[in-house]
């Protein structure tokens, strides 16, 4: 990998919206749909994360070209299309599998993304409870996850959840997509 290609891993509630906006987005080279953040030793299953017993988020991570998208960009994405003022939770998906979550790799991610949740912090009615931890081993999620809503886009959840985030992605940052 070149200096200019950089990972991120992100979680905003469940994996297959997060994937779907991201992979829109020009700069984004790769989107990973997996699962981090357990405490549960081995390699965790999708029916094992579900039972919101692992301790694992649901997250996708994101290789990109910081020549063309900032981390920053990426974040404000990230916080604009999910709630981040919800503890566990997004809509209907509920549970610490769900939570809206920010794994960074090394202090100066950190402090970007601290930087980022301090601005756009005003912009909400509620605190953001965004968690940020360290990255801890990231396990791929299994194949039918990946590329979900490109592989399902008339299922039911596809059209109800993710279409309204994608045509909110279009409304707010025209600019940064593919």
């Amino acid at each position: 990998m070149d200096n200019t290609k950089e990972i991120i891993t992100l979680g905003g509630g469940c994996f297959w919206c997060t994937e779907a906006v991201f992979q829109q987005v020009k700069g984004i080279e790769k989107v990973v749909s997996g699962y981090t953040g357990g405490t549960v030793p081995g390699t965790p299953t999708y029916r094992e994360i579900c039972s919101g017993l692992t301790g694992h988020a649901e997250v996708i991570q994101l290789t990109y070209d910081a020549n063309v998208i900032s981390l920053q960009d990426i974040l404000i994405i990230f916080f604009t299309t999910h709630d981040p003022t919800t503890l566990n939770r997004q809509g209907a998906d509920r549970g610490t599998q769900y939570r809206s979550v920010i794994y960074y790799q090394n202090e100066e991610e950190k402090a970007i993304i601290d930087v980022v949740i301090e601005n756009i912090q005003p912009y909400f009615d509620d605190k953001i409870v965004t968690e940020v931890s360290v990255l801890g081993p990231f396990f791929e999620a299994e194949d039918y996850h990946q590329d979900y809503y490109e592989n399902n886009k008339t299922q039911g959840y596809c059209t109800a959840v993710i279409n309204p985030k994608l045509a909110k992605l279009r409304q707010m940052h025209a600019d940064k997509l593919k």
